[in-house]
């Protein structure tokens, strides 16, 4: 069963640490409000916090120097590069811009060992990446014209480093394996920064029944008190 949830609070966050500094209102330069503030602005956790600015600093819009504060940089050129890609602009445009033949249309399921790889519910969809299409999207249709499945480079390397990262979770802690159905996806939330309360909601059960199971997966990770949990489920979240 699939469930409708907002982005996690990290990430918006970051969209609007991004769109302040496209706006020049923390023009390159700039010292940032300090976390102490922007707990308080956008009246979340400092953690969260410190994951929105970690993830601002690794894809070079922040810099941040020990005992003074995180800088702006600006918008960074790979960003830039990114809007000008040829592929890119063909593939926003509208379709009534566009001409072309419709050769072949459907939906294809995805086989075990594909949706195993990559990461994805089995019986989900799969679809070419919008990045790479133009590479890929006369291949891909020469390979289904005879039968066979095609899955991108791009993807592969995906589904690849997923499953290294998964294989390494599992090593440093093989009691994951113990955790239940609802404990995973409970534990997924928290790594997204949902509250108890949030994640009751979206699971319809009791707060009292998921600070239940919180406490049971602190019990079988061995993780010591809410900061671990946190911490823990921050830096997994995508690989469980």
């Amino acid at each position: 069963m699939a469930y409708d949830y907002a982005s996690p609070k990290y990430a918006q966050v970051v969209a609007e640490i991004k769109q302040r500094i496209e706006r020049g209102t923390y023009p390159p330069g700039s010292l940032l409000p300090s976390e102490h503030q922007l707990v308080a602005e956008f009246g979340i956790s400092r953690p969260t916090i410190v994951r929105a600015l970690s993830a601002l600093r690794q894809d070079g819009w922040i810099d941040t120097q020990q005992g003074k504060g995180s800088f702006v940089r600006g918008r960074p050129a790979l960003a830039d590069a990114e809007r000008t890609r040829p592929a890119h602009d063909i593939m926003e445009l509208p379709e009534s811009e566009l001409s072309g033949q419709l050769v072949q249309a459907g939906v294809k399921l995805a086989p075990r060992h594909i949706t195993t790889l990559l990461g994805l519910d089995a019986g989900a969809r799969a679809y070419v990446l919008k990045e790479n299409a133009a590479n890929d999207i006369l291949t891909a249709l020469e390979k289904v014209d005879r039968g066979e499945m095609f899955v991108s480079a791009l993807m592969l390397e995906a589904g690849q480093r997923r499953s290294d990262k998964v294989r390494q979770l599992l090593l440093s802690k093989p009691q994951i394996e113990s955790l239940t159905v609802t404990e995973r996806r409970i534990l997924k939330l928290v790594g997204e920064d949902h509250t108890s309360k949030e994640i009751a909601n979206l699971l319809n059960l009791s707060v009292r029944t998921v600070d239940n199971h919180r406490q049971h997966i602190c019990d079988k990770l061995k993780l010591h008190g809410t900061h671990s949990l946190l911490k823990f489920a921050f830096d997994n979240s995508a690989y469980l």
